[in-house]
């Protein structure tokens, strides 16, 4: 059992390492994104109609990569980016890049659902582009975007056990290694356990916030 806890241990923690500045990044990159390509549609507060086609083609480029072939793409970057091709760091990369179009889709869709009455009124209200941004469009949408970032930290762990498939570390990677191909059966079944449970606190912690935003509105 010692044996067990010592080698899962440090697998949890490269796994949270890994999801934890994988959503940092790709919040980073999908957030703005995610709101220009709903800004800029032509009947919105900033039409620029081929830059809401250009960034739509990204988006939906990005998001066709299955993430294995990704993983594998992206090697020269993250030799580029972090030095290495191997373990947790190296695997941020990936994710990151991967999530980046599920995020900016998850924002776009969000902000869709804001009342345009709303909108409408801070603008007749001479309210600034970036203030219907910040001060209405990012509050009002605010459950749905603690719902799709919660939706991003679970696939991100899914992806962080698939990284274990090509050296990425954390939990997948020991599942791999020691129950797949050692035939270790009790390390791959409580390596599953672990992400089980992972996900289970991710999704209680997302509903949590969400029902509480909206008890607060009632």
């Amino acid at each position: 059992m010692d044996k067990i806890i010592s080698l899962l241990l440090p697998a949890f923690s490269e796994t949270i390492y890994m999801v934890l500045f994988s959503v940092v990044f790709s919040l980073l990159i999908g957030i703005p994104v995610g709101i220009l390509l709903y800004v800029t549609k032509p009947d919105n507060i900033l039409p620029m109609n081929k830059l809401n086609k250009i960034l739509d083609l990204i988006v939906n480029v990005g998001r066709s990569f299955p993430f294995i072939i990704l993983m594998i793409l992206v090697l020269p970057i993250s030799r580029f980016i972090v030095g290495t091709t191997i373990g947790s760091t190296a695997s941020i990369v990936p994710l990151s890049i991967s999530a980046a179009p599920f995020v900016a889709r998850i924002i776009e869709g969000a902000v869709n659902e804001v009342d345009r009455g709303i909108i409408e009124a801070s603008v007749s209200l001479g309210a600034s582009k970036f203030e219907i941004i910040t001060k209405v469009l990012i509050p009002e949408a605010l459950p749905g975007l603690i719902h799709g970032i919660t939706l991003t930290i679970i696939n991100l762990i899914g992806y962080s056990a698939m990284a274990g498939a090509i050296g990425g570390g954390g939990l997948g990677d020991v599942a791999i290694r020691y129950g797949y191909q050692r035939f270790q059966v009790d390390i791959m079944f409580i390596s599953v356990i672990s992400i089980i449970i992972l996900v289970q606190i991710v999704q209680f912690t997302g509903n949590s916030i969400v029902n509480n935003i909206n008890a607060k509105r009632k």
